[in-house]
């Protein structure tokens, strides 16, 4: 394996050249003129080779080691960035792989054993070009992540259907992650509005099993704790039939079949009497 002093000497001495072709090899691959400047993209291969020259002096080429940290942790930050603006994994391994042709070249003209020295560099690009594509990769996951709650976020409202009742209509799957989300919501709003009933309205949930009932009951035992009575409406038949099937004991919990039902039991339970109006002909 060729010495790292060795390729930390080439990086030093040649770094203005490599700069200047690896600029180059960057746009012959296609750099995305709408998503990166060409000044950012000459900042981020100086801030490289810098890196590179420093870590390639400290030690081996094991990316484990201590002194390569600074050169993953600019990659990784990079990486994540670029996985926000819409690059692709390619196009941001392309960053690091395309170092490759300016540095064999370099490599070529350079010592006894060029072969021997190309293939080390080659090693060390590979795994750093690896490097950033995981990187990308665990950004990508991170955007997903924060893009599913905030669509859970916006899937789970709580509206003040009257003054001291809320209301939270239920549409899709009910998950653990999800419930969290619904339990915050519903203890943030009962705080904000001071209410005294809650309604959890599960008519558009399609099925319910053992698992969204124990979530269920978590909602309803938080909003007690915050001093608030929960209703769960929308228990069509086939639920009930379920429920009973599966032993679920809802305890105390009031159940009403449909959110009109629940919102005039809310009122009841207020003192609120509603008085029709009639009709003049």
């Amino acid at each position: 394996m060729m010495p790292v002093s060795v390729l930390a000497e080439i990086l030093k001495k040649h770094e203005s050249q490599l700069l200047e072709t690896w600029i180059e090899a960057q746009r012959a691959s296609g750099i995305r003129a709408d998503l990166i400047d060409i000044d950012t993209v000459i900042a981020n291969s100086k801030e490289l080779l810098k890196l590179l020259t420093v870590a390639a002096a400290e030690g081996t080429q094991d990316l484990s080691a201590q002194h390569w940290e600074p050169v993953k942790g600019m990659l990784a930050r990079l990486s994540r960035v670029q996985s926000r603006q819409g690059f692709t994994p390619s196009e941001t391994a392309t960053f690091v792989f395309s170092l490759k042709e300016p540095l064999f070249a370099t490599l070529q003209a350079y010592g006894e054993n060029p072969i021997e020295e190309i293939w080390a560099a080659t090693r060390l690009l590979d795994s750093l070009g690896l490097y950033s594509m995981e990187s990308f990769m665990t950004g990508r996951e991170m955007v997903i992540r924060e893009q599913q709650e905030s669509m859970l976020e916006l899937s789970t409202p709580v509206v003040e259907l009257w003054k001291g009742v809320l209301a939270i209509p239920l549409i899709g799957a009910l998950d653990s992650n999800r419930t969290q989300i619904v339990m915050e919501a519903l203890l943030e709003k009962i705080v904000q509005t001071e209410s005294e009933i809650a309604i959890i309205d599960i008519t558009g949930v399609p099925t319910v099993d053992t698992m969204v009932a124990q979530h269920l009951l978590k909602t309803v035992t938080a909003a007690k704790l915050m001093g608030a009575k929960c209703i769960i409406s929308g228990i069509r038949p086939q639920i009930a039939a379920t429920i009973v099937h599966l032993g679920v004991e809802l305890g105390d919990v009031v159940t009403k079949s449909s959110l009109a039902d629940a919102f005039l039991l809310a009122l009841k339970e207020l003192e609120v009497r509603l008085v029709s109006k009639p009709v003049l002909r």
